[in-house]
């Protein structure tokens, strides 16, 4: 039986990418606070959608990541894909609404994050403004994306 997943659009996989570039920073460093570690992981996720690096993005995404949407890891890697190819030169501004961590192993993630690239458009600009809410978790070496919901700025949430 096939299940239809739903999505509304590429863009904002490169929003969760945004927030997916932000964990590799911690490596060379003593390991961060729960609360910084997070804050580093959105800022590389950040760095990793202006870079276009979506393998750095999928190293960011649980192998067990699943969305309220049906997405799975492999549909992030496609809208990923999808979205890489159509825009280029992307510049991303982020701000963390709320961050939770959970016992130094969860962490739920309230962002807005803007976003204007060169591409497609009319007059070969693009630019768009949305939200995600983010959970992610520790599994003892790295943070990591185990699910999203995202929407417009001023939609809901799905």
């Amino acid at each position: 039986m096939h299940t239809q997943k739903h999505t509304t659009g590429i863009i904002p996989i490169s929003c969760i990418a945004a927030a997916l570039a932000c964990a590799a920073v911690g490596a060379c460093t003593p390991s961060p606070e729960p609360e910084e570690a997070v804050r580093l992981w959105v800022n590389d996720a950040q760095a990793a959608v202006e870079e276009q690096d979506r393998n750095g993005l999928m190293e960011m995404i649980s192998e067990s990541y699943v969305d309220a949407r049906g997405n799975d890891r492999s549909d992030l890697e496609q809208m990923l894909r999808i979205w890489f190819l159509r825009n280029r030169n992307a510049v991303v501004v982020s701000r963390i609404d709320d961050l939770t961590v959970v016992g130094d192993t969860a962490a739920h993630v309230l962002l807005t994050v803007g976003m204007a690239g060169t591409g497609d458009g009319v007059l070969g600009l693009t630019a768009d403004a949305w939200r995600f809410e983010l959970e992610l978790e520790n599994g003892g070496d790295r943070w990591v994306l185990i699910g999203a919901r995202w929407a417009e700025l001023g939609e809901d949430l799905r």
